[in-house]
């Protein structure tokens, strides 16, 4: 009986890191395997609510060597747009992809490793973790205690309002999500009590121009992760505001009938209970907005950019209610939660002593704690713009290289003398 297969790299995950790896290991002549549970961004074709749009305009969405050549540049992607731009790239790169094809698990092997999948094994010398951040949703330990009868879904599992049993909806968490979905399900004719903890409020549109334009523009989002005092609350960090045509924010959807209610806390007697501190996060969340608009407006003095309008009046502050409810009887008054409290990843195959105490995946600015793994896609992974699309590309220039000096150290130690043998095969410019 023959042995697992033999490669120099094995990628998994074919989402847009997986597949710009893909690119850069082809141009260095690596020998390589994309291996993808389902097809070419398969989270973006099953786990993603029907009305989703990017969190940034289309101008941005880019690869190395692709980028989105469209009539729209100032609109944002949905759900099948960007599994129409990960498609054709994967087409241009010539990616070795093997589709519907699921890792197991993953061990060490002598001089590298062995990937178990349902359609056969694989030896490397290498690995790619390009599985993103988004595989599991983050619903907090309490979710057990809710009263039998009360529906829940995740940002994973909610399509659109029509799944939803009628009656009134909690939406636990204020990102980007919580708050496309609190307004999506308002707006279907529910009650809707929105639970707030810690929060990013933005406006979308600042002086002329996507926030996402003044971001990147003035230097905030290509911060490197080292420059960071506290790398580990960075990376916790909520996501930007949702698209436009307005700036979806609390104040919006308080008049858009939503309310708004403290941090959830605890399940206790079928009564959800909220935080007191609500006019506090949202009182940080205004401040740190501010701040991060003057360092805009200071940046634009200084010659950063000449052709946009002045600083304008900033958003109103947060409007709360004078004595926001700390307490929700969920059996009368709620019969749908939904868990919008972030996504984590999922590493569960990988059977290697890589991960800390916590359970969270040990690496260094995406240079794993196990000799020729590395990891793509996390937040704030080496760059503050490290899991967005557009951030792919010098994550995956830096970690190739590392991977490539990786090769050829253990090729000479094994006395090949040389870098690592490979197919080279054409790729796009």
């Amino acid at each position: 009986m023959s042995g697992p297969a033999t490669v120099d790299v094995v990628v998994i995950g074919g989402g847009h890191c997986g597949l710009a790896m893909s690119r850069a290991l082809t141009q260095r002549s690596i020998e390589h395997l994309v291996l993808e549970r389902g097809e070419v961004a398969n989270a973006w074709r099953t786990e993603r609510w029907d009305s989703l749009r990017l969190l940034t305009p289309n101008w941005m969405t880019r690869l190395p060597g692709h980028a989105y050549a469209g009539d729209d540049p100032h609109g944002y992607m949905s759900a099948g747009e960007v599994v129409a731009f990960l498609s054709e790239y994967a087409a241009k790169v010539a990616a070795p992809l093997r589709s519907g094809t699921t890792v197991r698990r993953v061990t060490a092997a002598a001089g590298g490793y062995r990937v178990e999948t349902d359609h056969g094994d694989w030896r490397c010398r290498a690995l790619v973790l390009a599985t993103g951040a988004n595989s599991l949703p983050a619903v907090p330990a309490l979710a057990a205690g809710l009263p039998a009868g009360i529906a829940q879904f995740t940002a994973q599992t909610y399509r659109h309002p029509g799944q939803l049993e009628p009656g009134g909806v909690l939406v636990v968490g204020a990102s980007a999500t919580g708050l496309q979905l609190a307004q999506e399900i308002r707006q279907s004719g529910r009650a809707v009590t929105l639970a707030v903890g810690e929060h990013v409020r933005l406006p979308r549109l600042y002086r002329g121009r996507d926030i996402q334009w003044w971001m990147l523009a003035a230097g905030v989002l290509d911060q490197r992760i080292e420059t960071v005092d506290d790398p580990a609350r960075a990376r916790r960090g909520p996501s930007p505001p949702p698209p436009p045509p307005t700036t979806l924010d609390l104040n919006l959807l308080r008049r858009q009938g939503v309310e708004i209610v403290g941090r959830l806390v605890g399940l206790r007697d079928g009564r959800a209970q909220f935080s007191g501190s609500l006019r506090n996060a949202c009182a940080l969340a205004d401040l740190k907005m501010n701040r991060l608009l003057d360092l805009l407006d200071d940046w634009a003095r200084r010659g950063g950019v000449v052709d946009a309008p002045g600083p304008g009046p900033r958003e109103a502050p947060t409007e709360l209610d004078p004595a926001p409810r700390l307490g929700l009887d969920l059996a009368r008054e709620v019969r749908t939660v939904v868990w919008a409290t972030g996504m984590k990843p999922d590493h569960s195959w990988l059977a290697l002593p890589v991960f800390d105490r916590h359970g969270a995946l040990k690496h260094e600015r995406g240079v794993v704690d196990a000799p020729g793994v590395v990891v793509l896609g996390l937040p704030f992974l080496r760059r503050r713009k490290s899991s967005f699309i557009h951030g792919a590309g010098d994550d995956v220039h830096e970690l190739a290289e590392h991977l490539a000096g990786h090769l050829d150290r253990t090729a000479r130690a094994r006395g090949a003398g040389g870098p690592t043998a490979a197919r080279p095969r054409p790729v796009a410019a």
